[in-house]
């Protein structure tokens, strides 16, 4: 087992081979090309780092620079479908032409006002709510010139059991807009909101991060600032751990950026997939978010314990079993979870950001 250590003063476990094995067990190398977002706008080859547009570091916090009342207009650059033919759903990556003029800091989110009106209960015609979306690229964008900004949309559709079919009447208003949105679409923005996600300010910060889904979206975000962009004055030396949760391999998301990052950056770099509809679980169960951080609890809590900080983003539903897991395991630790995640929130070591 190799291992790091950190200016901090801990050593972070890696086991560099081991993880390396499974996540390309599960990577997406069979997908068809036009399956993954474009190579030379997401990632660089290893040893190198993209040089990035200057200006954006040292700057306070944007929040609510553009609101339902003074929206932003952008532009669609373009949408590509980042699942393959087995996912359970359909997931896009959405480049949007901002020309620089809606700034955030990696860990926001922007607001989308779908096209078209909507009547209330009182029978009046208004403009559709806003719906939030985490951004999944840095201040830089993709391109790395700050001139554009991305998000990883899952369409929403309603499986109508009595027809047996979707019924297109209940499906997502914002995600199909999207989904379904040309190069060249005008989008309707707010924000940026959101604080509760952003990365901390010591570049040797632990970094464990839990998604499920289209939660990935900010810790996509995070891996390119830590370990493809070339910021001016930013050099990430911690450690990023990632947990993913899917259904099955065709549903990961960005794999193969973060194949290259772990093949960069073996000693800064964790990933671990539980897909449960392909893995079991210790007891033979589906594996489940929760089960996969559970296997490596004692590392886990350890970082924890010595500052790291823990980020869940996703499906309000990812929660619950994270909660019971971590209380469960705090118990067998001779542990009160309560004391233990008041003092995490206490020093903001938490970051919960579900919907």
């Amino acid at each position: 087992m190799a291992s790091q250590m950190l200016s901090s003063g801990f050593v972070a476990p890696t086991p560099v081979a081991k993880f390396q094995r499974r996540s390309l067990q599960c990577s997406r190398s069979s997908r068809p090309a036009q399956l993954r977002v474009c190579a030379q706008q997401v990632a660089v080859e290893q040893g190198e780092k993209a040089k990035v547009a200057t200006g954006l570091e040292g700057t306070d916090v944007p929040v609510n620079t553009f609101n339902s009342k003074k929206p932003f207009k952008g532009k669609i650059k373009s949408v590509q479908r980042i699942v393959g033919p087995k996912a359970t759903g359909e997931t896009c990556h959405i480049i949007i032409d901002t020309g620089g003029k809606i700034p955030f800091h990696e860990g926001q989110s922007y607001g989308v006002v779908p096209p078209g009106i909507k009547v209330n209960s009182k029978g009046k015609e208004m403009p559709h709510g806003v719906r939030l979306y985490s951004i999944a690229s840095t201040r830089y964008g993709d391109s790395f010139d700050a001139q554009t900004a991305s998000l990883c949309v899952r369409r929403a559709t309603f499986w109508d059991n009595e027809k047996n079919a979707e019924d297109p009447e209940k499906k997502g208003l914002c995600s199909n807009f999207l989904c379904d949105a040309k190069p060249g679409d005008e989008i309707t923005m707010t924000g940026p909101t959101g604080k509760v996600l952003l990365m901390p300010e010591d570049p040797n910060a632990v970094l464990i991060m839990v998604a499920t889904g289209t939660g990935i979206a900010p810790y996509r975000a995070f891996l390119q600032r830590c370990f493809v962009e070339d910021v001016p004055n930013y050099k990430y030396t911690g450690l990023c751990w990632l947990f993913m949760g899917v259904a099955n391999t065709d549903a990961t998301l960005y794999d193969d950026e973060f194949q290259k990052i772990l093949k960069s950056h073996p000693d800064q770099f964790r990933l671990d997939y539980a897909l449960s509809r392909e893995q079991k679980n210790t007891k033979g169960g589906k594996m489940y978010i929760q089960d996969k951080v559970e296997e490596y609890a004692d590392e886990v809590f350890d970082l924890l314990d010595k500052g790291a900080h823990i980020y869940f983003c996703g499906l309000k539903g990812m929660m619950p079993g994270i909660t019971e897991m971590l209380e469960r395991v705090s118990g067998e630790k001779n542990m009160k979870w309560e004391d233990f995640l008041e003092r995490l929130k206490k020093n903001n070591q938490w970051h919960v950001e579900v919907y």
